[in-house]
């Protein structure tokens, strides 16, 4: 009795152990792990490695027309709740007026289209800026992520394991992007992923195939026969933030200094 006894006993004190151990495993040793973990379930049709894309995104402001597609797709593909409190990827308008003010409106991410602009004479231009998770090279979320949660896959995509998420927020804080969010059923961080499920096998995001314009273009930055390649050598681009060195991995053709 005794001995069954010590040996639950052994059974729970590792159990804690290997629970305390996992808080403290290093983030890239566990990021390794959880990127096996995600193609487990994938069938054997799928041969997908990592280490061989290094995956970006381009958008070209003066493409986008505002309609809020891509929002709606990305909200049907990813089951985000349809409140107008949680997207993964919005649509802004900005008004640049004569006075030099900015005007910035967003309604429900522009799934409802957008109300009435500004008495015309007092706007210099109008334009669209859709706004996403950059998945930086230098991401903030991933640095205050007390139990790696979040991380930077070898395809340079960040990703939130729910599995391991606790809900602190702290990631939401300390994103720059205002790209993440608290799911209110899961209670854990959400976050465009560039629709991983749909890239691993050579699909595109769901809000590059609902643009009707081709505003966004997805692809490999690091192969030069890449769209996304020669969209970033055929245009002026930026980032947004650049100032704080974050390395984001959206790049915007066309960008206003006025864009925040």
């Amino acid at each position: 009795m005794r001995n069954l006894i010590n040996a639950k006993r052994r059974d729970v004190l590792k159990s804690l152990m290997g629970l305390v151990a996992g808080l403290f495993v290093p983030k890239s040793i566990m990021a390794e792990k959880d990127q096996q973990k995600r193609f487990d379930w994938a069938d054997d049709s799928i041969h997908y490695d990592p280490h061989d894309h290094k995956w970006g995104m381009g958008i070209d402001i003066d493409n986008c027309i505002g309609c809020g597609r891509c929002s709606a797709a990305c909200k049907i593909e990813n089951d985000v709740p349809r409140e107008p409190f949680f997207f993964r990827t919005w649509v802004e308008r900005y008004h640049i007026l004569e006075n030099g003010e900015t005007i910035i409106d967003s309604p429900n991410g522009a799934i409802d289209g957008f109300n009435k602009k500004p008495d015309e004479e007092d706007v210099l231009r109008s334009f669209f800026v859709p706004k996403l998770c950059n998945h930086c090279d230098n991401p903030p979320c991933v640095q205050v992520c007390p139990v790696g949660a979040t991380y930077e896959s070898a395809d340079g995509v960040v990703l939130v394991d729910s599995e391991y998420c606790i809900g602190c927020s702290y990631c939401i804080q300390a994103c720059p992007y205002g790209a993440r969010f608290l799911h209110p059923v899961t209670r854990t961080a959400e976050k465009c992923t560039f629709c991983y499920h749909r890239i691993v096998r050579g699909n595109d995001p769901a809000c590059v195939e609902a643009c009707p314009t081709q505003a966004r273009i997805f692809g490999e930055l690091e192969q030069k026969a890449s769209p996304l390649h020669r969209f970033k050598r055929m245009n002026r681009i930026g980032v947004l933030k650049p100032a704080l060195n974050t390395e984001p991995k959206v790049f915007y053709a066309h960008l206003d200094m006025e864009v925040k």
